[in-house]
């Protein structure tokens, strides 16, 4: 059992399996294998910027059978059908994302891609690491996935076309609406989103 985030080796790459096995207080996700450590704090725009985001999700899918999820919340990305905990080496904690295949959850979260998934950045993102995301979510099948930039106001949102790559929309900024896909009525106004 490891104790201590300090006694990782973060050139070698793990498990699911292994990730269960840690008890320390630092947050971090699994991508590939490899450890990507999080701010343990995001900072209050980022929050607010995850509630009012949560608050028009949560509103919205009342009426379907679908669950949002705030971090932290462990979204496990299976490879093909490798499903054990040996198997998995993806395991990424996305501010929001929404399942609608309640079939995926379980206590420990999700087990499989959600059908739409949003990061807000934070100061701690790493190129390397939004770029390793976007692919884990793009082979994994997410249907729909939101990028957050809180300090521009804007969003870029990606779709999985036919070919299950992601296609990029015109970015939505703030004072425009923002309209899901998966959600085809989800409206969202961005001005009450990037409120100060």
């Amino acid at each position: 059992m490891i104790t201590s985030f300090d006694e990782l080796d973060l050139t070698k790459q793990y498990t699911y399996a292994d990730y269960l096995k840690w008890q320390f207080q630092e947050r971090l996700e699994l991508i590939k294998g490899y450890i990507y450590k999080m701010s343990p704090a995001p900072s209050r725009r980022h929050q607010d910027i995850v509630w009012n985001l949560n608050v028009a999700i949560g509103n919205h899918i009342k009426g379907y059978p679908c669950k949002a999820y705030s971090a932290p919340f462990d979204v496990r990305l299976p490879i093909k059908d490798k499903k054990s905990n040996q198997e998995i080496t993806t395991v990424l904690q996305p501010d929001i994302c929404v399942i609608c295949d309640l079939t995926k959850l379980d206590d420990r979260g999700c087990l499989g891609a959600p059908d739409l998934v949003i990061e807000v950045l934070s100061p701690g993102n790493t190129q390397r690491e939004m770029s390793q995301k976007f692919n884990a979510y793009e082979e994994s099948g997410v249907r729909e996935y939101w990028v957050v930039y809180p300090e521009y106001g804007h969003v870029n949102i990606f779709l999985l076309d036919g070919d299950r790559r992601f296609v990029g929309q015109h970015p939505k900024v703030n004072g425009e609406i923002l309209r899901s896909v998966v959600f085809p009525d989800l409206e969202i106004n961005l001005s009450e989103v990037f409120v100060d």
